[in-house]
């Protein structure tokens, strides 16, 4: 009964991830001769072997091993004779585990055979952010790599729809946010040049509102656009396919995406998985080919990217840490000028000194120096530029490792600690854009 499964699976023409609790070794031993060589017929045709403990107690990883399958099923179907379990990690604890977390389950009882099913109000058919990614209008595939199958074809053609859509829809939220704050300076500007400079006229406090007015519409434009959302889900898909395509044809594919958790592309991640499995078991590809390819292509292409970044962000930087200084420097220097002519006897200073230097500039300056420092934090590019440099250095690093590697196994440590790294980007990146209404 415990092949049935899997042999079910492979007559449909279905993929099947094997969980084992314990490494096979010592996974064979509850089983007769006649059953392991069964066993190592369907193991082999596994998309995916996945050993779930390797020197746990061997109770404590059959329950383990159940528990995992549960934790990334979408639907559990258990054989199950409504007994409790005979050990730890039996059915009984599994199907309890199950229903705590509410999974749809389908329970077949092993005696009768009846079928009963529960949850199933919970059970999720499509998903609705996956069928908008896939809705977005279809791009130019140009020139794919010789040898390219059809799930390669599928994930490039998606890739690329999904980063024009991102790359053409971004909704400049950083440029929007920098505008309130160069409106509130504005206002504040115009209120100290109307007191020091005697301006009465109508035009002025009228200015004034108007800048007031247009902050607090693009606050709020800011607050309640959601397009944000598409935005920086598309962007996302493009990073997780770019990925996945860099190191489509390992003999392995590298599970890369395990350890994140992106609200809305969860079943983009578990497709990836599944193509990239069924990819690298059927048509491999030659080592030093892959090698060359991803050396040009990801590990060269990024440094190049974070370069290019780098050269922005830094003169960005610079210019507005020299705002600050010198705004600050002069505010500083107008208010002890202020407060010395105050302080000492001194003759009575020209009307455009008392005018710019004692009443605009000390109002002014510091605001202003506020403004600079405010769109330091708002770029994030202490931030960026200290990760670009860091990404440089680590792409770098990588790109000296895998040239000189000369086996698999050597090259998937390489590629999987790279992309790791870079995801590891992406995912900053997720975190400070996805909330960057609350500056």
């Amino acid at each position: 009964m415990r092949h049935d499964f899997a042999r079910s699976a492979l007559a449909l023409g279905l993929g099947w991830e094997a969980v084992l609790p314990l490494p096979p070794a010592e996974f064979r031993r509850d089983f007769s001769d006649q059953e392991w060589r069964e066993v190592e017929v369907l193991l082999g045709e596994a998309e995916h072997v996945r050993v779930i403990s390797e020197r746990g107690r061997r109770e404590d990883s059959y329950l383990d091993g159940g528990m995992e399958t549960v934790n990334h099923c979408d639907l559990l179907i258990a054989v199950w004779d409504g007994e409790p379990s005979r050990g730890r990690g039996g059915t009984a604890e599994i199907v309890a585990y199950a229903r705590e977390l509410q999974r749809p389950l389908i329970i077949i009882d092993a005696l009768t055979l009846a079928v009963r099913k529960e949850h199933f109000e919970s059970l999720q058919v499509g998903n609705r952010h996956l069928a908008k990614l896939n809705a977005l209008p279809s791009v130019p595939a140009g020139d794919l790599p010789a040898g390219a199958d059809e799930g390669f074809r599928r994930v490039h053609a998606f890739h690329l729809k999904v980063d024009h859509a991102a790359t053409h829809g971004a909704p400049h939220f950083r440029r929007l946010i920098t505008a309130t704050v160069g409106l509130h300076v504005t206002a504040t500007a115009l209120a100290a040049a109307s007191l020091a400079f005697h301006l009465h006229h109508a035009a002025m406090p009228w200015g004034k509102l108007l800048c007031l007015f247009g902050a607090l519409g693009v606050a709020l434009v800011v607050r309640h656009h959601r397009h944000q959302h598409d935005w920086v889900r598309s962007r996302l898909a493009a990073e997780i396919t770019r990925s996945a395509l860099a190191i489509w044809g390992l003999p392995r594919a590298v599970r890369l995406f395990d350890d994140f958790d992106w609200a809305g592309l969860e079943p983009l991640r578990r497709s990836l998985d599944v193509l990239q499995r069924r990819s690298a078991r059927t048509r491999p590809a030659p080592f030093d080919e892959f090698k060359q390819r991803y050396l040009r292509e990801r590990i060269d292409g990024q440094r190049a990217y974070f370069a290019r970044q780098e050269s922005k962000a830094v003169p960005q930087l610079a210019r507005l840490r020299l705002g600050f200084t010198v705004s600050s420097v002069l505010a500083i220097v107008f208010t002890a000028v202020y407060a010395l002519h105050s302080t000492l006897a001194q003759p009575i200073a020209p009307p455009w000194v008392e005018m710019a230097i004692f009443g605009f500039g000390p109002i002014v300056l510091p605001v202003l120096a506020a403004g600079f420092i405010s769109l330091i934090s708002i770029n994030d590019l202490h931030r960026r530029v200290a990760r670009y440099r860091e990404m440089h250095i680590r792409l770098e690093a990588a790109r000296k490792e895998a040239a000189f590697v000369q086996t698999w196994g050597a090259l998937e440590r390489v590629i999987a600690k790279a992309e790791r790294a870079l995801l590891q980007e992406v995912f900053e990146w997720h975190s400070i854009t996805s909330f960057s209404e609350t500056h």
